[in-house]
């Protein structure tokens, strides 16, 4: 787990936040490992594919709440930006985040919009 995130969490006490967070991790070391590796194992597409399955399927309880926080980062400078939670899970294979800088720019955004998401959620 991301070091901050795993700190703000520490006072979370929201199962299905947590478990968002730990998919959420998973994603994200692969898209880093993938980008930098510039390829994808059978292993990351298989992990890729799981990820991806259980964000489809669980992310829309949690994008009303995450969307004030993503609105207000900035991707490649910019606050015209998709749903970086999306971007990062829509990509059919893994094999997608070799040489994707765009990708990559979009990671920060989801991470900050997570952390404040938990911020808020703890401070309730």
């Amino acid at each position: 787990m991301n070091p901050f995130t795993r700190f703000l969490m520490q006072w979370a006490r929201n199962a299905p936040l947590a478990e968002l967070v730990e998919q959420w991790d998973v994603l994200e070391a692969l898209v880093i490992r993938v980008y930098k590796s510039k390829t994808s194992t059978a292993v990351d597409e298989t992990q890729y594919q799981q990820t991806k399955a259980w964000l489809e399927t669980h992310y829309e309880q949690f994008a009303p709440t995450l969307e004030p926080y993503w609105q207000a980062t900035q991707v490649g400078g910019s606050t015209e930006h998709d749903d970086p939670f999306r971007v990062l899970f829509s990509p059919d294979t893994a094999v997608s985040f070799v040489n994707n800088w765009h990708a990559m720019q979009h990671l920060p955004a989801a991470r900050e919009a997570l952390n404040q998401l938990i911020v808020a959620q703890g401070n309730e």
